[in-house]
């Protein structure tokens, strides 16, 4: 049951972001801030590379933030792929996919700088 409730989050997390990048691009909000998309990028998988980062049962930090990092990349390169397939949508952005790597390993270190504090991780 303690795995359902550390891979629920991610799951959903994902599923949002797989939602978001269903639809089309006019069916996008015209905020003044969706011109950043690579900010963007940077902050939504922040979010799942915290999430990662919290559902993976290693100790130590840096296989961490580098697994978090690893699949953080793949969520994203695949979601690059769907939406080549979404109308509006330009699909296979390398700038895109190089944010969502930096956001995932951001997001992972993130979690790891503010776990450490409590003793979460040993150092060997």
């Amino acid at each position: 049951m303690r795995n359902v409730f550390r891979w629920l989050p991610v799951a959903l997390y994902a599923a949002l972001i797989f939602y978001l990048s269903s639809k089309p691009a006019s069916g996008l909000p015209g905020w003044w801030f969706m011109r950043y998309d690579k900010v963007l990028h940077t902050l939504e998988y922040g979010g799942l590379g915290f999430l990662l980062a919290r559902a993976l049962p290693l100790r130590r930090p840096l296989p961490r933030v580098l697994l978090c990092a690893a699949l953080g990349l793949a969520f994203g390169v695949s979601d690059e792929f769907h939406q080549t397939f979404v109308a509006g949508r330009q699909g296979n952005d390398l700038g895109d996919m190089t944010a969502d790597l930096i956001g995932a390993t951001l997001g992972a270190m993130s979690f790891v700088v503010l776990f450490s504090q409590r003793g979460m991780f040993r150092r060997e």
